[in-house]
């Protein structure tokens, strides 16, 4: 269906305040903001609008419940200098299932999608081009109704606001294998990209960097013997030969990039098996010599090599070289920048807004 989103233009941009092509995630934000309301039991006056902080009641009920929930995407530069979304059906698809395990209500997948494609429309200017930088967008929902009491919330607030961002990570990672913490249980919150599965995570991150490791791989809630993901990514390995990543099973994030990676390993011809994947598992494939490869895949970090992991007071070793894992990164970086044929129909072009200077 079509939707009247209203537009009001900022007076200026701030982008020559920024160097967009230098830039860490999180840092600098563009000129607008999608917004749209929920009340009455239903979502109401989609717009856009200047970058502006948001009234916020000290008894908003996602400060006190935890009803928040959020997706991350990336926008590229195709050839002809329009932006390109990647997958977003499947973040649209994917902020509902959070939301109907948070409690709160779904947003309508068309008007995620046709608020998107607006707002890049706008902002497309703010799309870095240097490699491996991208533009990030955080759409999010949060409960704003001022009550104090366990239920559901009866407003909320849906936003899309953006980020220029560099690469994640420029060389190759170490994880440590958690044994005391746990990011997720079977039941729990952790297939849905709720905002309190990284909250719980944060000491636990912090404390393996104190080690000399970039993220945390977790491990599952009962044993600490089975592979979930790392960090902000989904989990992919590589023994003798053939490619494993743990299997969903109700505590794992279904990742974007994931469903894509095992998509491009397939096409290329690779065996990927979904299956649990024990510690015992990858200590042993270490012992004998086959571990080949190992990196995690995520829509912030994009594909990341790792070099080692610590486990107890073991260190397991990666190989040196990657071929497979840099290929599957390369072959993604190019189809998100239409280099190569999108043979998969992931890339959505965006219309420029001809009011706004391409």
């Amino acid at each position: 269906m079509a939707y009247n989103i209203k537009e009001t233009r900022a007076t200026a941009s701030r982008i020559n305040e920024v160097d967009i092509n230098n830039i860490v995630m999180g840092h600098a934000f563009t000129d607008h903001m999608f917004i749209c309301d929920y009340e009455d039991g239903q979502w109401k006056n989609p717009r856009i609008e200047p970058m502006h902080e948001i009234p916020t009641h000290p008894a908003a009920m996602a400060l006190h419940y935890g009803q928040a929930i959020f997706e991350g995407m990336k926008t590229t530069l195709g050839k002809d200098g329009s932006p390109l979304l990647f997958r977003p059906d499947e973040n649209a698809k994917r902020l509902n299932f959070s939301a109907d395990r948070m409690g709160m209500p779904l947003f309508p997948e068309d008007l995620f999608i046709e608020g998107l494609k607006r707002f890049m429309a706008i902002e497309h200017n703010w799309i870095p081009t240097s490699e491996g930088s991208a533009l990030y967008l955080r759409p999010f929902m949060y409960a704003d109704e001022a009550f104090i009491g366990m239920r559901a919330a009866t407003k909320y607030k849906f936003i899309i606001f953006a980020s220029p961002a560099g690469p994640f990570f420029s060389k190759p990672i170490k994880l440590w294998a958690e044994t005391k913490f746990i990011r997720a249980a079977n039941g729990g919150t952790g297939e849905a990209k709720a905002a309190g599965n990284y909250a719980a995570a944060i000491r636990p991150t912090e404390i393996a960097r104190t080690k000399g490791y970039d993220q945390v791989l977790w491990l599952d809630a009962r044993d600490f013997e089975y592979v979930q993901e790392v960090g902000t990514m989904n989990f992919f390995l590589k023994i003798d030969g053939k490619w494993i990543t743990p299997n969903l099973g109700g505590s794992i994030l279904a990742g974007i990039t994931r469903m894509s990676v095992i998509d491009l390993l397939r096409d290329k011809g690779f065996e990927v098996s979904e299956r649990p994947i024990t510690m015992q598992e990858i200590v042993a494939a270490f012992e004998n010599g086959t571990l080949e490869e190992a990196f995690g895949a995520g829509t912030a970090v994009g594909i990341a090599m790792v070099e080692e992991i610590g486990y107890k007071d073991m260190k397991i070793k990666f190989p040196a070289e990657n071929p497979v894992s840099e290929e599957v990164k390369q072959t993604l970086e190019k189809i998100k920048h239409q280099e190569i044929e999108d043979k998969f129909g992931w890339i959505v072009p965006v219309e420029l807004d001809a009011s706004v200077d391409a």
